[in-house]
């Protein structure tokens, strides 16, 4: 059975790969945050620096973007807000138990967001313009949401074989 394990870990770097990609995303999606706000503020009070219109719509549509993407980023450290006040009265069995059902909740979750996110994207979305931009599709603002359920998917797989290989190899002791 460890040959299986060992098998299915050469795809690691396909989970790290995408993982470094949202991240990336991330970033620059910030950058250019930081950037049109800065701008738009100081185009206010100073003359000779551009207020563009659209600026809102976009730091706003990014900011989407970012908090869809960074959701789907702690899925894969573990760092989502969850109880644990009760978790060292449970038997460790009890909480892997419990840490599985959430994934699998989380990777449900992701799934719908896919579908809706992506109806919505392609529905809605696709006929709606930017006030600011009529040449611009909404299509953009509803994206992330199927994107980040894309990303989702991917991370809660390999959360989910993570614990079954800790269940089947025995690993940290089940």
């Amino acid at each position: 059975m460890s040959a299986f394990f060992r098998q299915v870990d050469k795809i690691k770097p396909i989970f790290d790969l995408t993982y470094k990609i949202v991240l990336f995303a991330c970033k620059i999606l910030l950058i250019i945050d930081i950037f049109i706000t800065t701008m738009s503020v100081i185009g206010r009070y100073v003359p000779f620096v551009p207020d563009p219109a659209w600026s809102e719509e976009v730091v706003l549509t990014c900011m989407a973007y970012m908090a869809v993407l960074s959701a789907s980023l702690a899925i894969r450290r573990g760092a989502h807000i969850r109880m644990t006040a009760l978790d060292r009265y449970f038997p460790k069995a009890v909480l892997l138990f419990l840490d599985i059902l959430a994934d699998i909740c989380v990777l449900i979750l992701a799934v719908v967001m896919i579908v809706v996110g992506w109806q919505y994207a392609a529905g809605l979305g696709a006929k709606a313009t930017y006030v600011s931009m009529p040449w611009l599709s909404k299509f953009w603002m509803y994206f992330p949401v199927p994107v980040a359920g894309a990303a989702m998917v991917i991370f809660e797989i390999e959360t989910l074989y993570n614990h079954l290989k800790k269940i089947v190899l025995k690993e940290g002791k089940a």
